[in-house]
């Protein structure tokens, strides 16, 4: 697990316990504090690894806010991340059903988890998490694993790309 203030966000194939979770659906949990986290078992019918990946790296983008969409089987949960200076309040709705809220407006949704982070320990943990996913599986194990998209390698090159810091000129 990676570090996210006090907390982590694990994408590994195994729960806390160390169980595999089913073919094509894992475990993923986010949390900032010793005192509350959120923890959900994202399906295979999206790209949820990438779509992680790319949610930090809008947040050095103007006017930052990137929305990322997980499909738990029909519940949708959003993670509705905006950049505040050199931070990033992470919010995670959650909706019943992704067929009747993909789209609508994250106040239809029920706030599940909140928390303020640096922007680099918001991208650290995410990087981290994903890197341990590869390094625990590789590329075609996750592939196997995750059945239907392969590990994001060029997205997570992408993150680590804008969030190093580049030398002065």
């Amino acid at each position: 697990m990676h570090g996210f203030g006090n907390g982590r966000v694990n994408t590994s194939s195994r729960d806390r316990r160390g169980i595999d979770g089913p073919p094509g659906r894992r475990p993923c949990t986010a949390a900032a504090d010793a005192v509350a986290d959120a923890k959900y078992v994202v399906g295979y019918c999206t790209d949820a690894l990438a779509d992680l990946l790319c949610g930090p790296g809008g947040m050095y983008r103007p006017d930052p806010v990137e929305r990322i969409s997980f499909d738990l089987e029909p519940v949708e949960i959003r993670w509705v991340l905006r950049g505040t200076g050199a931070g990033v309040d992470v919010s995670i709705y959650r909706f019943p059903d992704i067929s009747e809220s993909f789209g609508a407006p994250d106040a239809d949704g029920t706030v599940s988890w909140r928390s303020t982070q640096p922007r680099s320990r918001l991208v650290h943990a995410v990087v981290g998490a994903a890197q341990k996913v590869l390094q625990e599986h590789g590329e075609a194990g996750y592939e196997a694993r995750w059945v239907r998209f392969p590990f994001p390698v060029s997205t997570l090159q992408d993150l680590l790309r804008t969030s190093t810091p580049r030398p002065a000129v």
